[in-house]
Parts: structure tokens; C-alpha cells; sequence
């Protein structure tokens, strides 16, 4: 294979074009969806051949696989910058929020995918089948620490955990189609002071 000219050399250029396109696939996914996106349309959006894109992953399934770990990275880079200011569970839920309201291609990537994960043999669905099981998991911990023991009353802290993860994919999806009518951070502010104790007595 001939080197094109202008393009990046070494090992240095070769992790730039991997990660330019993770993110061409990252918007093509977002847009399109798994079973909408090709090899073609990324390369396309990257500025390669199919070969070239071929060249650093081998199948859309595996470029879909890096695809989320990508966004993985993404959310830990967010979480941690995140915890920082946060007092507890719920104000660093409401904190992680704000920040995705400013990052509304991730949100989307997300969405899409989750959504078509619930289709038997999607390449995806293991990946959040874990995710949310995780996700339920460390939720009900932060809860059970930052709630002093005391469940919400009538409500234990493994069903306020499954729920605040559906009220976050929830308003995500109406402010993703609707981003004007839809304020998504004070809407999950508002449903945050429904659960918390002091508001349950």
C-alpha cells in the first residue's frame, strides 16, 4: 500500500486516523444506527477507502465494539471531572446532566444504540445488558450510602435506581427530539427532589 501524501506517518499518525475514525463511526452510528451504517459512509466521512477504514478494523462489528468503548472512555473522562464537584449521588447525577446537555453526539450515539440493543443478535445487546446491570448495581450503592440506610419510603434503593436510570434514558430521548420544549437538566433536578428523603417524610 502507497502512503498518501499529507497524511499523518508513524506511530503517532497512525493512532490520529484510528481515533478520526472512531469518531466518523461514532456520528455515522448516532445518525444512522448499527444496522443503517456501513463501512462506506465512515470511510466516506474520514476521507478514506473502505480498505483504508478495513485497514484498522476489520468489520463493522468490531469497529462498533470500539465504537463504545470509545463512548465508555468518554463518559469516565465526564464522571470524574464530574464527581469532583458533587456533594452527593444526586447532585452529581443532576452535575452529569448539565454536561451532557452540552455533548448531544454522544447522547444520541447512545440512545440509538441502546435502543436497537433489545433486537435479538444485535451485536450490542450483551454490551448493555452489562452496562445497565452495572449501572443498577453502582447506582443502588451510591444511594444506600448517600441516603444514610434510610430507603425512600415505600421505595428500596435498588427500584429508585432502576427508575432514575429510566427517567435519565427517558428525558434524553424527549430532549433529543425536542431540545427546545424538553429542559432536560432541571426536569431531572425536579424528579431528584421527589426521592430524596427529606421530601419523603
Amino acid at each position: 500500500m502507497t502512503r498518501a501524501a499529507g497524511r499523518p506517518q508513524g506511530r503517532a499518525g497512525h493512532e490520529d486516523r484510528r481515533a478520526a475514525i472512531l469518531q466518523a463511526a461514532l456520528e455515522v452510528f448516532a445518525e444512522r444506527g448499527y444496522q443503517g451504517a456501513t463501512i462506506a459512509i465512515v470511510a466516506e466521512r474520514v476521507g478514506l477507502s473502505q480498505q483504508g477504514v478495513l485497514h484498522y478494523f476489520p468489520n463493522k462489528q468490531d469497529l462498533l465494539a470500539n465504537v463504545l468503548a470509545l463512548r465508555d472512555q468518554n463518559d469516565l473522562d465526564v464522571l470524574l471531572a464530574t464527581a469532583q464537584g458533587s456533594a452527593t449521588t444526586l447532585d452529581f447525577l443532576a452535575d452529569l446532566v448539565e454536561r451532557n446537555a452540552e455533548r448531544p453526539g454522544i447522547v444520541q450515539s447512545f440512545t440509538v444504540l441502546a435502543a436497537e440493543s433489545v433486537t435479538q443478535d444485535h451485536p450490542a445487546r450483551d454490551y448493555f445488558i452489562d452496562r445497565y446491570a452495572q449501572t443498577r448495581r453502582m447506582l443502588t450503592t451510591m444511594l444506600e450510602r448517600d441516603l444514610d440506610g434510610d430507603p425512600p419510603r415505600g421505595v428500596s434503593h435498588q427500584e429508585a435506581a432502576t427508575l432514575l436510570i429510566a427517567v435519565l434514558d427517558g428525558l434524553q430521548q424527549q430532549w433529543l427530539l425536542s431540545p427546545d420544549e424538553v429542559d432536560m437538566p432541571a426536569l431531572l433536578r425536579t424528579f431528584l427532589r421527589l426521592i430524596r428523603p427529606e421530601n419523603l417524610k
